[in-house]
C-alpha cells in the first residue's frame, strides 16, 4: 500500500472482526510506511499478536504530527501558566487580551480565526475576562456581530502580567536560541497554514 498521513485513523483492532482482522497503521512524514497485517481470529488479546499490534500502535502515536503538537502545546501551556501565576491570569487569558489589544475592531469570529479557535470556544474563554471588567462585548457596526473591547482594566491586567510572560518567554527562547527559536516559529506558522487550507 502507498503512504498515508499520520492522521488518517488506525481503523481496526485485535477483536474488533474475528474473521478478517485487518489492521492499519500509519506514519506519515516520519517514515512509517502504511502497512496492513491480517491477523488470525484465534490470536488472543495477550499474545503475540496483541503485543506486536501495541508496538505498531505506539510507533503511530509517537509518529503523530496531532498528538505530538498535543503535548507541545500542554508542555508550553504549562510554562506559561505557571509562570503568570502571580498576575492572577492564565496564559489563554492573556493571550485573548493581547490578540484583542493589537485588533482593536475584531469581532467574536475574527477573533477566533486569528487564534485558530472555533467561535463557541472562544465564548466560553471570553465570559470570564467580561465577568472581571476586562472585556466588554459591544454591538458591531453591523449591528449583529459583536465587537470584542478591551477596557482599562483590562490594559493594566496586561501591563501587570507582561513582566511574568517576558520571564517565561525569555526562558523558552534561552532553550533553543534567538535564531532557531524563529525559524521553529516560521515553520509553526507553515503548519497552521497547511492545517488549515486555503
Amino acid at each position: 500500500m502507498g503512504e498515508r498521513s499520520c492522521g488518517e485513523r488506525i481503523r481496526a483492532s485485535p477483536g474488533r472482526d474475528a474473521s478478517a482482522g485487518k489492521r492499519w497503521f500509519a506514519r506519515g512524514q516520519a517514515g512509517l510506511v502504511v502497512r496492513m497485517s491480517e491477523q488470525s481470529d484465534t490470536t488472543s488479546q495477550n499474545g503475540d499478536g496483541a503485543g506486536e499490534w501495541q508496538r505498531e500502535l505506539a510507533a503511530a502515536l509517537d509518529s503523530c504530527a496531532c498528538f505530538n503538537f498535543r503535548k507541545v502545546s500542554r508542555a508550553v501551556t504549562q510554562l506559561y501558566d505557571e509562570a503568570l501565576h502571580p498576575s492572577g491570569l492564565r496564559s489563554t487569558q492573556l493571550v485573548i487580551l493581547l490578540s484583542v489589544a493589537v485588533q482593536p475592531t475584531a469581532n467574536i469570529s475574527q477573533l477566533a480565526r486569528r487564534m485558530v479557535m472555533d467561535a463557541s470556544t472562544l465564548n466560553r474563554n471570553l465570559r470570564p475576562l467580561v465577568q472581571k471588567g476586562l472585556l466588554q462585548l459591544a454591538a458591531g457596526e453591523d449591528g449583529r456581530r459583536k465587537q470584542i473591547v478591551l477596557t482599562d482594566e483590562g490594559k493594566a491586567a496586561i501591563n501587570a502580567a507582561v513582566p511574568y510572560w517576558a520571564a517565561a518567554q525569555k526562558r523558552l527562547v534561552g532553550l533553543f536560541g534567538r535564531q532557531r527559536y524563529k525559524e521553529l516559529t516560521r515553520q509553526m506558522s507553515s503548519v497552521i497554514s497547511l492545517a488549515r487550507g486555503p
